[in-house]
């Protein structure tokens, strides 16, 4: 493993986060992973990468959303962070495509970045509970990164309104995720405007208006979420 250090450093890790953004995705956190005991790695330099306020023009824009084929999110990410990984000389890793599936969550939260949320979901410092991560590009080389260790918000929010915002209590600070009443919710006529502008739970975080989500966005994920 070597050691990147000084300007050239922090360029390289700006570059790396412009050209991500200009492709559609948002940088989410970057860590060591040696130095905050990271599952499954070891070594180097990992950068988080989700979804944004860029993603969904940049999404509807490509084949994967135009050809009618499965996946068309997991089929975009994959072609955006290899073509990434390969700019920038890293191993691009996924969060789907398993079992067995990578830790994302773990270097999510080692990130500094993302925390739990009193509904059991991670909740990021700039898109609330509306966290989607697409991958992440892991360097052998160890580069400077920005200090992120970054509090909850969920400390300095008073209402919790994620705790009470899902109709059937499947989401709360009392209960693990109840999935079957999740499910059970969308195939009634009310279920509609979860289905149509996402989850109920997730658009009540005060944090979750920065990720930008478009309605049609929240539906798409919904629909992969719950085909029926």
């Amino acid at each position: 493993m070597s050691q990147l250090s000084g300007p050239m450093s922090q360029d390289f890790h700006t570059r790396i986060c412009l050209a991500a953004s200009a492709a559609g995705l948002l940088p989410m956190g970057a860590l060591h992973p040696h130095r905050v005991a990271a599952r499954g790695l070891d070594h180097g330099t990992l950068v988080l990468l989700g979804t944004g306020s860029g993603f969904w023009t940049a999404f509807q824009t490509s084949p994967e959303f135009r050809d009618g084929a499965p996946d068309p999110v997991d089929r975009w990410s994959r072609r955006i962070v290899d073509t990434l990984a390969e700019r920038f000389g890293a191993t691009a890793l996924y969060p789907f495509g398993g079992p067995p599936y990578l830790p994302f969550i773990d270097w999510a939260e080692k990130s500094g970045r993302a925390h739990p949320s009193p509904t059991g979901m991670l909740v990021h410092n700039r898109v609330g509970l509306m966290i989607s991560y697409r991958g992440a590009l892991h360097f052998s080389d160890c580069f400077d990164i920005p200090d992120a260790d970054q509090p909850a918000p969920c400390k300095t929010c008073d209402r919790l309104p994620c705790t009470t915002a899902c109709p059937v209590g499947a989401l709360s600070a009392t209960a693990p995720y109840d999935v079957a009443a999740c499910h059970a919710y969308l195939d009634t006529a009310a279920g509609r405007d979860c289905l149509d502008n996402g989850c109920a739970a997730r658009r009540a975080c005060p944090v979750s208006a920065g990720a930008a989500r478009s309605p049609a966005q929240s539906a798409l994920h919904m629909k992969a979420f719950h085909p029926k």
